[in-house]
C-alpha cells in the first residue's frame, strides 16, 4: 500500500515540476521527500500483513493427514 502512495506522490511531484506550480508550501521537492519516505517505509516492512504463526497452513498440520 505504501508503494502505491509513493507512486502517486512521485507522479504529483513530476507534474508539479513540469508545470512549475506549487500548492502553498507544498512543492515538487516536498512531494519527492514524502514519496521517498513511503518507499523507505515499504522496504522496511511497515504496513505489511504479516500474521506470523497465527494463520495459514503449517507442515505439522499437513503431516497428520
Amino acid at each position: 500500500m505504501l508503494a502505491i502512495v509513493a507512486a502517486v506522490l512521485f507522479g504529483l511531484a513530476l507534474l508539479f515540476d513540469l508545470t512549475n506550480t506549487s500548492i502553498g508550501e507544498i512543492g515538487s521537492m516536498t512531494l519527492t521527500y514524502a514519496g521517498l519516505l513511503c518507499v523507505a517505509l515499504h522496504l522496511a516492512g511497515v504496513g505489511t500483513a504479516w500474521r506470523g504463526r497465527t494463520g495459514g497452513w503449517s507442515r505439522r498440520r499437513r503431516s497428520r493427514v
